[in-house]
């Protein structure tokens, strides 16, 4: 039997040429690949984990890189510092100022039903006479009365607000060419309890982008 006779075959077959066959498996190369990205994303759940507990433990105070400021509560919204009063402690003075007759009047008494107090009634100063095009003009002091001009502008959506030389804490009303009624008082009611209560302002949470 020749040397390159396979034993067992009783000489009946010859292994030619300068190959010999390989009795070894071929190596799996996705299963390497899959092993490879396993213990990758392994490492990368320990590590959030780990982060995970310091941030607990630490309270939440976790610093970025050396030399950047640390994470810090996001800043919450305050009130306004000026309080805002009830309709009862509002004198307004209401002016007709379009050609329309009796507007100020009911004007007034409506105004009056929603707890406003009424002061002046009758027809606009020449100054405004015949002159305002909107739906009305909320008048002032130029100190202080921004908070009783927002409560009565509750009442008459589209009014624009202004300031005069007075000294008084009394306001006025004067009714434009484009007012037709006050508001609903459902509207005005709702529109006051959101000016009076605002929502509260939301808790302080850490900045998400550190």
């Amino acid at each position: 039997m020749s040397m390159l006779t396979p034993p067992g075959m009783g000489g009946k077959y010859r292994i030619t040429g300068g190959r010999y066959p390989r009795m070894r498996r071929p190596r799996n190369r996705r299963r390497i690949v899959l092993a490879v990205i396993g213990a990758a994303a392994s490492v990368g759940l320990v590590g959030w984990g780990t982060l995970q507990l310091i941030d607990v433990f630490t309270g939440g105070t976790t610093t970025r890189a050396a030399g950047s400021t640390a994470c810090r509560p996001a800043a919450v919204a305050t009130p306004s510092a000026e309080p805002v009063p009830e309709p009862g402690e509002i004198t307004v003075n209401v002016y007709n100022a379009t050609k329309r007759s009796g507007l100020a009047k009911k004007t007034a008494d409506e105004l009056k039903k929603r707890g406003f107090k009424v002061g002046k009634v009758g027809n606009a100063p020449a100054a405004y006479d015949k002159k305002v095009k909107g739906a009305g003009i909320l008048l002032g002091a130029p100190n202080g009365a921004e908070s009783r001009l927002k409560v009565l502008g509750t009442q008459l959506g589209g009014a624009s607000s202004r300031s005069d030389d007075r000294t008084g804490e009394d306001v006025d009303l004067i009714l434009g060419d484009e007012f037709t009624a006050l508001e609903k008082k459902k509207d005005a009611d709702r529109a006051l309890v959101d000016l009076t209560s605002p929502s509260p302002a939301p808790s302080a949470s850490r900045d998400k982008k550190c």
